[in-house]
């Protein structure tokens, strides 16, 4: 069977993007290993199918490296919205509405020369509601709470993106062994459905650097809803301020977010086409 695809990245969060409008995909689990390897594959973070809605303009469903499916990619959906308005399957730019697991998003597009460049994202409320992550603990959120990891110990606050985060506060993210703690935060009891977990280091109070360990995938070069999720523990944390556009440094660029007073997350953030290709599906 042969797929057609395009690849296509969000500051080096790099996805295969199946058109599933027009193609028909069995087991995408299957196809999102073989697609996502870096040696027999493609390459990529992993899969995202473009599908029809019946809610929204169009459903984004995304599945990681391991094949597991995830509930949102905000790096993703920016180039999902890319997608559908280059390829003249919308003309719509503003109020672009996509379904996801966690919820309808919308999405506003900026256009140069016919093409989708930057995309914002309303990513809705985020919740800090320990069930909501969800994370065990005895206390309704996770705030700032110690957790021993390989006998040190950590500063925690974990926040609902629609997927669970662990932001941890830092001084220097990049010396972190990160393949090799990240993986202790991601199958941690505390996490029954693991945790994408953010290393985040305070430049000022309008500025963040960030790595992040993916669940499902290990280390990307971006997260967004990482970042989301980084500047709400932040502010939720007093180092920044409700309502102002937070500039968060990632290893694949840099993604502009604003966290309001009642947690609602608007995230800014360009969408990059690399190639469209065609690949031979061997079970």
């Amino acid at each position: 069977m042969k797929l057609r695809f395009s690849k296509m990245h969000g500051l080096g969060n790099d996805y295969i993007y199946v058109n599933c409008l027009s193609e028909k995909l069995k087991h995408p689990e299957a196809v999102a290993r073989l697609v996502s390897d870096r040696h027999f594959g493609v390459g990529s973070d992993g899969l995202i199918l473009i599908c029809p809605s019946d809610r929204a303009d169009f459903t984004m469903r995304m599945f990681n490296v391991d094949g597991s499916e995830s509930n949102m990619c905000g790096n993703g959906i920016r180039c999902v919205g890319k997608y559908v308005y280059d390829n003249r399957l919308t003309e719509k730019t503003n109020d672009l509405t996509i379904e996801t697991r966690s919820g309808i998003k919308h999405l506003d597009l900026t256009v140069e020369n016919g093409k989708a460049v930057w995309v914002s994202v309303d990513m809705g409320e985020a919740s800090t509601r320990a069930k909501s992550v969800p994370v065990v603990t005895d206390y309704d959120d996770f705030i700032s709470q110690p957790m021993l990891i390989r006998g040190e110990v950590y500063l925690v606050t974990c926040v609902s993106m629609g997927n669970p985060h662990a932001v941890i506060f830092c001084e220097d993210p990049d010396s972190l062994d990160l393949p090799a703690i990240g993986p202790l935060f991601e199958h941690h009891e505390r996490f029954p459905e693991g945790v994408n977990t953010e290393f985040v280091e305070l430049i000022d109070r309008e500025t963040l650097r960030m790595r992040v360990w993916e669940r499902g995938s290990g280390e990307t070069f971006a997260c967004g809803t990482g970042a989301c999720a980084s500047v709400v523990a932040a502010v939720l944390n007093g180092h920044c301020d409700p309502d102002r556009e937070i500039t968060v440094h990632l290893r694949g660029g840099d993604l502009k977010i604003t966290c309001a007073a009642d947690l609602t997350v608007r995230m800014r953030g360009p969408a990059a086409h690399v190639f469209d290709g065609e690949i031979e599906l061997d079970f």
